[in-house]
């Protein structure tokens, strides 16, 4: 038996640093785009004269098209290379974007979101795979700290952003302000990503697991959207045909001979099965509060989208301090000291949420999610490193997609269950909305404790070296 020995601390130099930053303008953009047009949903009723529900569609279409494209991003990095497909999608990006700007009507400005959400889809997961084979393993968990933290700040950037510009310009700018952004990221990429071969095997691609597994991903969403919007038939019929469709991919990437379009005997090798289950239940807890808070701060309160931006800014704070720390300390500590201590301050800044309805001060709020910020940040790089330290190269690019994938489709699971908890709550109240949201945040402790207790089976060891 070959013994294994702690990975050596290599320097993260400014060329890495540098590349770090450019593949992480992709999931800026894709990240910080759902917010942007989500605040700008009234404002997009109003111009083309459509109702909220007929309007929620640009929001929802986004999101399937994104989880429709995530499962395939693993495959066409190894068939094209990472970097190609990270510059096509940012152009299939651009051009959604380019398109949504020209819309004439709802039906159009849907369509154009489907484009832009394909690219969008893309860009993490290839980013983040293509960031990890030009790092290595020995410095992934450093790089990743930093990149890590731009989907934390979304939330935060996404509502003032979105605020700002359309107090100042028309609704087309929630769009065009991707283009140069964009624009500036194929160049730089141009330049300064290397190029990392695709991979020697020349697997055919799993049209039978992608008819299964990407359509039934959107339907499970769209399914859970419907309960959210409290519609019972759509709603049971979407969930079940979306859990029929991947009970049905399940079965076939257990009996192919092929490669499937994601393996799903990868998820009981340790440690991407462990790993998993704290990105799934990671991405219910932060987007169904990220769901609940803005929702709280505008109806609760009354306050507009910029007034919302502001009171969140300690959570984006508390991120970027929480990936300074994770930067600093993840080549010393092991991995599953620092998500457990994230998912505990997770936990401890969401306590105070439950207690909405005895009227607490701004700043108590601040310093609550100044904290669950911090703690979060803690929690997906360490999770990420744990992965991408531990498999082969080859296999990076798809465990990358599974890993994304999970993340997403734990946010629609969390946003929806939160949704129906908390209009089941504004009923039982009378629609007293403090009540009813201090209620629904005790749903979402139960989703901390549910991530620390899964985040216990993660390695207790530094990622090691390969022999």
């Amino acid at each position: 038996m070959t013994k294994t020995t702690a990975a050596p601390a290599q320097k993260v130099d400014a060329a890495l640093l540098r590349v770090a930053f450019i593949l992480v303008l992709g999931t800026f953009m894709a990240s910080v785009d759902a917010t942007i047009v989500s605040v700008g949903i009234d404002t997009l009723a109003h111009e083309f004269d459509a109702s909220v529900a007929g309007i929620q569609w640009v929001s929802t279409a986004y999101l399937l098209a994104v989880v429709t494209a995530v499962p395939a991003s693993g495959w066409l990095a190894d068939r094209l290379g990472g970097r190609r497909v990270w510059l096509v999608a940012v152009g299939v990006f651009l051009l959604g974007s380019a398109l949504c700007a020209l819309s004439w009507s709802v039906p159009s400005l849907i369509a154009f979101r489907v484009v832009q959400g394909l690219g969008g889809g893309l860009l993490p997961p290839t980013g983040q795979a293509l960031l990890a084979r030009i790092a290595g393993p020995a410095r992934t968990g450093r790089v990743i700290s930093v990149v890590a933290v731009v989907p934390l700040l979304s939330p935060v950037l996404g509502p003032m952003v979105g605020g700002g510009l359309l107090a100042v310009a028309s609704w087309q700018v929630l769009f065009l302000v991707n283009l140069p952004i964009g624009a500036a990221a194929v160049l730089l990429a141009r330049r300064h990503v290397p190029v990392v071969p695709p991979t020697h095997r020349r697997t055919p691609f799993d049209v039978r697991g992608a008819a299964l597994l990407s359509p039934g991903l959107a339907v499970l969403v769209l399914g859970l959207t419907e309960v959210a919007h409290g519609r019972t038939l759509p709603a049971a019929v979407g969930v079940t045909a979306g859990l029929l469709m991947l009970a049905g991919f399940v079965a076939h990437g257990l009996r192919t001979g092929g490669t499937p379009l994601i393996d799903p005997r990868m998820f009981t090798r340790p440690p991407l099965g462990a790993a998993a289950l704290a990105l799934l239940v990671l991405g219910a807890s932060v987007f169904g509060t990220t769901f609940l808070l803005p929702l709280y701060f505008q109806a609760g309160r009354g306050l507009s989208a910029w007034q919302t931006g502001l009171l969140l800014v300690p959570q984006g704070l508390g991120a970027a301090a929480g990936s300074v720390l994770v930067h600093r300390t993840i080549d010393a500590v092991a991995p599953r000291t620092l998500v457990i201590t994230g998912v505990l301050l997770v936990l401890a800044g969401t306590v105070p949420f439950t207690q909405l309805d005895h009227g607490l001060p701004d700043s108590a709020l601040a310093a609550a999610l100044a904290v669950r910020g911090f703690g979060m940040a803690m929690i997906s790089a360490p999770v990420m490193n744990i992965v991408y330290s531990r498999i082969e190269p080859q296999q990076i690019a798809r465990a990358s997609g599974a890993l994304n994938l999970l993340n997403t489709v734990g946010g629609s699971l969390g946003t929806a269950a939160l949704a129906l908890v908390l209009q089941t709550r504004l009923d039982a109240h009378h629609q007293h909305v403090p009540a009813a949201f201090a209620d629904t945040f005790w749903w979402v402790v139960a989703l901390a404790l549910l991530a620390a207790a899964g985040t216990t089976r993660l390695p207790r060891t530094r990622p090691t070296s390969r022999p």
